[in-house]
């Protein structure tokens, strides 16, 4: 029997805290020895206020600038999605200010694939690191997680894993940590977090981590995630099987999300359990951090049903088994009541992630500090553009820089 007709039998597993399967990362598994320890620290940019404030206006981006900032690099130890060493990097940025102890801002970036593209890395054609950079000019520090699989990171990225999405952002704050030690500067133990698409995603999970206890020395201060899958059992699936989400796009997301997932809960012995031909022979090696979206885009086809065979498409209105862990796994990030500020940010008009995504994660949050404001009839990139700028000026209000 194949692996494919054995999940359609199969019960799930259980589901423990920040929706991790047992065999995976979490952020309150007993630490390695060394997780959170800076491998290497490499400026990547070194800007006074003068300077930040003309990278910003050729990136377009209208934004307050207070002071300068020094961002590096960040290599550091971190474990994959089974819980084994490995290594990640991300950005860490310090504003250029007398205070010594400085607040800390999170930032988690949306979908990349291609490795080079992630924060710590693209400073000129992605936007991550200027976003970055932008509370940094206001003097907060700031960090931005690669992920696993991006950046300097070994191996493949495990798309919209939360558990590995957590691990990946506690251990950079612990790197960070000891970065700012380097420059005599402290970090405050209140966390701000925020996040776009995948990093709204990633930012409800880590921020539910924070809450809880399970990053030691570190606690969640805000909360403000932008246009994140949520609920892809319940929500982004079915609306990328029935157009809600754009085919292209769907397409994109489907088979990101299922070769991620079969690296980490074996799917499939064969490809063409999922994908019909003659794109079952190559949509694994597509996502190897190596292609960008242009060259993915231009080997996939259409629409969802030229992509995955009628058998997976089943199995992805109804999952069970592997498939159902693997959505269960990942989709709690919502699931818990939060003691700080939350406000949710998402558009009616997004074509990539449905708005419902949204609707959903404020009735798991069920509490009045979470509220959630829709942007209207934007796409899915315009919600980052408009939501950032206003979640800065929120931070503010609610925990100014140091």
């Amino acid at each position: 029997m194949s692996r494919l007709r054995h999940f359609l039998t199969a019960v799930t597993g259980a589901v423990v805290l920040l929706g991790g399967a047992t065999a995976c990362a979490r952020a309150d598994a007993p630490p390695a020895p060394d997780r959170g320890t800076v491998v290497s620290a490499i400026p990547v940019a070194q800007l006074s206020a003068e300077d930040l404030a003309n990278y910003f206006a050729s990136g377009k981006l209208d934004t307050p600038v207070h002071n300068g900032v020094d961002a590096y690099r960040v290599d550091y130890r971190t474990i994959t999605p089974t819980g084994e060493p490995t290594t990640a990097s991300g950005l860490v940025v310090l504003p250029r200010t007398e205070s010594p102890r400085l607040r800390l801002v999170t930032f988690e970036h949306g979908t990349l694939v291609l490795k080079t593209d992630a924060p710590s890395r693209n400073s000129m054609t992605r936007p991550d690191q200027a976003r970055t950079l932008m509370f940094a000019a206001v003097g907060y520090a700031a960090i931005a997680p690669d992920y696993l699989g991006l950046g300097d990171g070994p191996g493949t990225h495990p798309y919209t894993h939360g558990p590995s999405e957590v691990s990946a952002s506690a251990d950079l704050l612990a790197a960070a940590k000891d970065v700012a030690a380097q420059q005599h500067r402290e970090l405050e133990r209140d966390v701000l977090v925020t996040g776009f698409s995948q990093g709204g995603h990633a930012a409800t999970a880590f921020g539910k981590a924070l809450q809880a206890g399970a990053v030691p020395g570190f606690g969640l201060a805000a909360l403000a995630p932008i246009s994140g899958p949520y609920d892809v059992q319940h929500v982004e699936t079915p609306a990328g099987l029935d157009g809600r989400v754009a085919p292209a796009s769907a397409v994109f997301y489907f088979a990101y999300w299922v070769t991620s997932m079969n690296r980490i809960y074996h799917l499939y012995d064969n490809p063409a359990e999922a994908f019909q031909e003659p794109y079952a022979d190559k949509v694994d090696g597509l996502f190897d951090g190596e292609h960008n979206e242009t060259a993915i885009g231009a080997a996939l086809p259409a629409t969802p049903d030229q992509l995955l065979t009628p058998q997976f498409i089943a199995l992805a209105q109804n999952p069970t088994g592997a498939v159902l862990k693997a959505m269960t796994d990942s989709d709690g990030t919502c699931d818990w009541t939060p003691r700080v500020p939350v406000h949710l940010y998402a558009a009616t008009g997004d074509r990539n992630v449905a708005f419902a995504n949204a609707e959903h994660c404020l009735q798991a949050l069920h509490s009045d500090n979470a509220t959630l404001q829709d942007l209207g009839n934007i796409d899915h990139n315009g919600t980052a553009k408009t939501a950032l700028p206003q979640i800065l000026t929120w931070f503010q209000q609610q925990v100014p820089a140091s």
